[in-house]
């Protein structure tokens, strides 16, 4: 599935939609070059599911964790990981519970280790504005993507 998404409150929008259809459990990546909009999308994919306060981007702490409830978000930027094998000194796969959402930026950055994607979105430059791919990787991505295109 692709969205044009002319502007920010487009890609706004976009992680509001995803927000209503991401379930307990679920593993989405995102991926797209620099000031693509995936800090942007995750953003908005937090806020709509209840996260107040100020959103930090992860680059620097590579995770970012939030709690709503009995749901665990975490919020990962793997932009400065050097090698792959960076993800298993982590410890960061404890993160990847039923009881969470896992939120994937630069994926690529830790190639090979990482829980395989419900659902891998990739974000790209058109003219001004972006093209959102949706991809479902998995039954319940498949599930979630089908209700995401009927909001839209």
């Amino acid at each position: 599935m692709q969205e044009f998404l002319p502007d920010e409150p487009a890609t706004q929008a976009a992680g509001a939609r995803l927000a209503q259809v991401l379930k307990p459990g679920m593993v989405m990546t995102l991926s797209g070059d620099l000031g693509a909009g995936k800090t942007t999308l995750t953003r908005a994919i937090l806020r709509s599911m209840g996260v107040n306060g100020r959103i930090k981007s992860p680059t620097y702490s590579l995770v970012e964790p939030y709690v709503i409830s009995n749901l665990y978000l975490y919020h990962f930027d793997f932009y400065r990981f050097e090698d792959p094998d960076e993800w298993e000194a982590s410890g960061f796969r404890d993160c990847f519970r039923e009881d969470s959402i896992c939120l994937i930026e630069w994926p690529e950055k830790a190639a090979g280790s990482l829980p395989a994607p419900d659902i891998a979105l990739t974000l790209s430059w058109v003219g001004e504005g972006r093209s959102l791919q949706l991809n479902a990787l998995s039954k319940a991505g498949k599930l979630c993507l089908n209700q995401y295109a009927q909001l839209t």
